[in-house]
């Protein structure tokens, strides 16, 4: 079996996900993925974004098990990629972005996955972590749990957001989400309708585990019927419009000011801040 040692490439074997980031615990008939990461805050690697989408495929196909519950530790549940590790130059942010841009990210897996996955939101969610969030069946937040959309601040055109959030939201919130990168309460985004459940926090994981096993008690075959009618509603994003950015000078200026913390220099000289955006 392999060890905690996630160095060198493999294939995923038995419930191991391909790195020590992620941890796979049985629990009866669910699954729990938690990301693990506390001393980058749980920003996620390419290799975590995969073991995610590899987690959910791995419950569809597993008959022992009904559902997938995703959670974080400490007081994030994910603030998205890792922008600041790794280095700081241009090469490293193009490694990431290119990474980013295969088909690594587990968000169109969520929408199609067979059985349900609830998403316990512990803390901060951001970025490719409230993606996560949209994407699962049903997310149950925590009382402390803030959400915010900030990769116009990196010189990303994220349209999977603008496409989706539109969609949940409306335009006009959109445009206030993404052009203003404002952060939102755990209230504030269940009002808003962007996550279904606000829980006391220390009540987190018993009311997810509860709201995961009634989704589990629904028919699968209409459920999955019902899915695809959801997910037709959601419909496509802007792909190739959104990995042009990803690989364009906007995006390497917004990695560097990012591990620099500071403002982008597309920024008027009189409205730059100290520290990142």
């Amino acid at each position: 079996m392999p060890t905690a040692d996630d160095s060198s490439p493999r294939p995923p074997e038995g419930d191991w996900l391909g790195t020590k980031f992620l941890k796979f615990t049985r629990e009866g008939p669910f699954a729990i993925v938690t990301l693990d990461r506390p001393q980058a805050r749980n920003a996620m690697t390419p290799a975590m974004y995969f073991g995610i989408r590899y987690a959910i495929s791995r419950v569809d196909s597993d008959p022992d098990l009904a559902g997938l519950l995703i959670t974080g530790t400490g007081d994030v549940f994910a603030p998205g990629g890792d922008l600041g590790g790794g280095g700081r130059g241009e090469d490293n942010w193009l490694q990431f972005g290119s990474a980013l841009s295969m088909d690594v990210t587990p968000f169109d897996t969520l929408r199609k996955s067979a059985k349900p996955v609830v998403s316990a939101v512990n803390g901060l969610c951001q970025g490719g972590g409230l993606q996560i969030a949209m994407c699962s069946d049903v997310a149950v937040v925590s009382d402390r749990a803030t959400f915010r959309v900030p990769e116009l601040y990196r010189g990303i055109a994220d349209t999977y957001y603008s496409q989706m959030l539109a969609r949940i939201v409306g335009p006009i919130r959109t445009r206030d989400l993404m052009f203003t990168g404002r952060t939102l309460t755990a209230a504030e985004a269940v009002e808003w309708g962007m996550v279904a459940r606000l829980v006391p926090h220390d009540q987190l994981m018993d009311r997810a585990r509860e709201v995961l096993a009634q989704c589990c008690r629904t028919a699968p075959g209409a459920r999955r019927i019902v899915k695809s009618s959801l997910d037709n509603y959601l419909g496509l994003y802007d792909r190739i419009g959104m990995e042009a950015s990803i690989e364009s000078a906007e995006a390497v200026e917004g990695f560097r000011a990012f591990a620099e913390r500071r403002s982008p220099n597309w920024v008027h000289p009189e409205l730059r801040l100290d520290g990142r955006l």
